[in-house]
C-alpha cells in the first residue's frame, strides 16, 4: 500500500523533467502528501499539462464521493477485475508526480516509518489512474489512485507492496492510447532496487498535519 508520499521538487524542475506546463496558482510542496489532498498529476488527455487532482479515486458512476477514501491504491494484478479501475485502466491512465514515498515496517516495539526514494534524488512518476465525477448539484471532482505492485528487494524488508514507479522510458507508453494493454501491463513492474534508497524517519509523519522538510531527514531507530 502507498498511503503517504512526498512531492517537494520545484515546479520548474518538474516542468523540465516531464515536459509539461505547470497549473496556474501557488505551489505548495508536500512532505507528507495524504489522501483527499490535491496533488500534481499528468493526464493522458492529449496535452502535456500538470493538473492538481484529489487523491482517492471517485469513479464517474459513483453515487457517493466518499468511495474515494477507500480507493487511494489499485493493485496492478487485478486492475481489470475491479469495476472501480477497469475502465480507467483502458481510458484514463496518468502519471502521479513524486520524489519519494513512506512505508511502515512492523517491529516488536511498533511501526517504524521509512522514507523511500531514488538514489539520485530525482523526481519520478507513479503509475496512476484518474476519473472525473460530477454530482447531482453540478459539483465536479477529478481524482486519482496510485497503482501498487510486489515490493522489490529494497522495499521488501519494510513492506510487501510498493507503488509502481515507472521507468522513464515507460512513462510515455503508459500515457499512450495506442500502446495497448500488453504494453501498459509490462510497465507495471517493481522499480530496480539498486537505484533506490530507504531510511527510517521521524514518527511525526504518522500525523497528516505534519508537513515540513524535517520529515524526510534520517531518524535513529528506537
Amino acid at each position: 500500500m502507498c498511503g503517504r508520499y512526498t512531492i517537494f521538487t520545484e515546479p520548474q524542475r518538474l516542468m523540465e523533467r516531464f515536459r509539461a506546463e505547470w497549473p496556474e496558482g501557488p505551489w505548495q510542496p508536500r512532505y507528507n502528501a495524504a489522501p483527499t489532498q490535491s496533488l500534481p498529476v499528468l493526464l493522458n488527455d492529449g496535452t502535456r499539462r500538470i493538473r492538481l487532482l484529489r487523491w482517492g479515486l471517485i469513479p464517474h458512476w459513483a453515487e457517493d464521493p466518499a468511495i474515494g477514501n477507500r480507493l487511494i491504491n489499485a493493485r496492478a494484478e487485478t486492475l481489470t477485475q475491479r469495476p472501480s479501475f477497469r475502465e480507467a485502466f483502458y481510458r484514463r491512465r496518468c502519471l502521479v508526480l513524486a520524489d519519494g514515498f513512506y512505508e511502515w515496517q512492523r517491529a516488536p516495539h511498533g511501526r517504524i516509518p521509512y522514507w523511500i526514494g531514488l538514489k539520485d534524488r530525482e523526481p519520478f512518476a507513479f503509475a496512476g489512474l484518474w476519473d472525473r465525477w460530477e454530482g447531482p448539484d453540478g459539483q465536479v471532482i477529478e481524482s486519482f489512485t496510485i497503482i501498487t505492485t510486489a515490493a522489490n528487494e529494497r522495499v521488501a524488508p519494510i513492506h510487501d507492496r510498493m507503488p509502481v514507479i515507472l521507468l522513464p522510458e515507460h512513462e510515455d507508453i503508459w500515457l499512450d492510447e495506442s500502446a495497448g494493454p500488453a504494453a501498459w501491463r509490462a510497465a507495471l513492474r517493481p522499480y530496480p532496487a539498486d537505484r533506490m534508497i530507504a531510511y527510517p524517519v521521524s514518527p511525526r509523519v504518522n500525523t497528516p498535519h505534519a508537513d515540513d522538510p524535517t520529515l524526510i531527514q534520517p531518524y535513529p531507530l528506537p
